[in-house]
């Protein structure tokens, strides 16, 4: 494919994002931007958190997983359903009954104003870490594909891509996203039909089904019992997804705020039912196509692992039609959760840092709030662009996305605490509680193995969230009688 072709390719795909951003952005303002007019269909919604849930990183790196721990990730999986079952039950009650348009106003209601800009703080943090790798990954592998051939430069190729995502989200935010991740959430799907469908044909399958393949290979192997201290243990791997799932759809503003613009809780909560569903099978074909790809490997002696596993292929042995479908479906699962992302990480720092809803009129709140979006944009850009040239090391940056996990056990600890407590603390104090916590999990965690002969792995969540109560236990106020 020429480089010329894939230039059309992108061009007009993104022609189509802007179109969607067009329509929906007509007589769009603030609440249109943060709440999408609280008017977004629950299917619309649900289908669309697909996309966003699932990243380039996952588009990728999902399929490379088989060969070194076969199906173990689904029970992660089954554990995101129990966490999405108590987002639907109880925190999605909470932020329809308060009727928040940032989920860390509720932080400032049971603590104070020091939770509140703790909480945050620490989503913005992760979020710009977490948004600018994604984007770094998709960037490399256009720079690779594309950009290197025509001489453009790295830093150049990165401006384009969020500038894309800055023209067609500025109008209507949140409002224009729900549609937009709609359709990319259908091209990856696509990407991913159409790769199982091309490899299966080229490989004997000696006249089984493709589920009935799966089914029979010793790596779709899915329930972990026997080693306690293996990192595919499955009560361990199940329990980190509940939580994983908890802190990172239902404490995110990112995740929240597309269930925010549901009409009522009741549609709310319906998308988040059949979400639940969609995304477990959805991690299931992602698993299956990463069987069929790495037996195709094995069968032509083709060298490709891990994250080259899915690239290598596509480009290089399924053909074309494989190949642009692969495109497509890596920059729609990339995009559509950097587009959420910079919208959210615009609202936080509108409405939870600056207070714009308590100290401006409407006018100025819209010019206040454009502003911010650039600002973010512009940070986005230097962040990406930070772990190309400065960080040289890959596995250094993929410890850096690691850690953004660390900044979400905080808020495990704080809404935890709110939530099932019924005890005030001594607000001042919940920053260094929040700052000291991830540094004594890291501690722990490090030593562990040596200390423990136990390795957390996603379990550092669940110690995270932990100390962060512990710490709020001793900053209690003592009620005078």
């Amino acid at each position: 494919m020429s480089s010329s072709q894939i230039i059309l390719l992108i061009a007009a795909y993104f022609g189509v994002l802007i179109l969607i951003s067009y329509f929906t952005g007509k007589k769009s303002g603030n609440d249109a931007f943060f709440k999408g007019n609280k008017q977004s269909p629950w299917y619309v919604v649900a289908f669309g958190m697909i996309g966003a849930s699932l990243s380039g990183v996952t588009f990728i790196s999902v399929p490379g997983w088989i060969e070194a721990s076969q199906f173990s990730y689904m029970q992660v999986v089954f554990g995101y359903m129990l966490g999405y079952l108590v987002i639907g039950t109880v925190l999605l009650p909470l932020y329809y009954k308060m009727n928040l348009t940032s989920i860390y106003t509720y932080l400032e209601e049971r603590f104070g104003n020091y939770a509140y800009k703790t909480g945050a703080s620490f989503f913005l943090l992760s979020r710009i870490v977490g948004a600018s790798f994604r984007l770094y990954l998709v960037a490399n592998v256009l720079q690779l594909i594309l950009f290197d051939d025509l001489g453009i430069q790295f830093w150049q190729t990165v401006t384009i891509t969020v500038l894309l995502i800055w023209l067609y989200t500025f109008k209507s935010g949140i409002k224009t996203i729900v549609w937009t991740d709609t359709l990319q959430t259908l091209f990856m799907l696509i990407a991913v039909g159409v790769a199982i469908y091309f490899v299966s044909s080229e490989m004997d399958l000696g006249g089984q089904s493709i589920f009935a393949f799966v089914n029979d290979s010793e790596l779709s192997k899915m329930f972990f019992f026997d080693d306690i201290k293996s990192a595919n243990y499955f009560w361990k791997q199940f329990l980190s997804g509940a939580f994983i799932a908890i802190v990172m759809t239902g404490l995110d503003q990112d995740m929240m705020q597309k269930n925010l613009t549901c009409k009522t809780l009741k549609d709310a909560q319906k998308n988040m039912f059949w979400f639940t569903l969609v995304l477990t099978a959805v991690n299931f074909l992602f698993l299956s196509l990463g069987l069929l790809l790495t037996v195709y490997a094995q069968q032509n002696g083709i060298d490709a692992h891990k994250d080259d596993l899915f690239p290598i292929l596509a480009k290089n042995h399924l053909g074309i039609g494989v190949f642009i479908f692969f495109l497509l479906g890596l920059i729609a699962a990339a995009y559509s959760s950097a587009d959420s992302a910079l919208t959210s990480l615009t609202t936080s720092f509108s409405i939870d840092i600056l207070d714009i809803e308590k100290k401006h009129n409407a006018e100025k709140q819209v010019k206040i709030r454009k502003r911010i979006h650039v600002m973010i944009s512009v940070l986005l850009i230097l962040v990406i662009i930070a772990f190309k040239y400065i960080i040289k090391d890959e596995s250094v940056i993929s410890k850096l996305f690691v850690f953004a996990g660390y900044t979400y056990g905080p808020l495990l600890g704080l809404y935890a605490f709110g939530l099932f407590t019924k005890w005030h603390v001594k607000d001042k104090f919940i920053p260094i509680i929040a700052i000291l916590s991830p540094i004594l999990s890291y501690i722990i965690s490090v030593n562990s193995l040596k200390w423990f002969g136990f390795e957390f792995g996603f379990f550092i969540l669940i110690l995270n969230g932990f100390l962060t109560f512990l710490g709020l236990l001793f900053i209690i106020k003592h009620q005078k009688q």
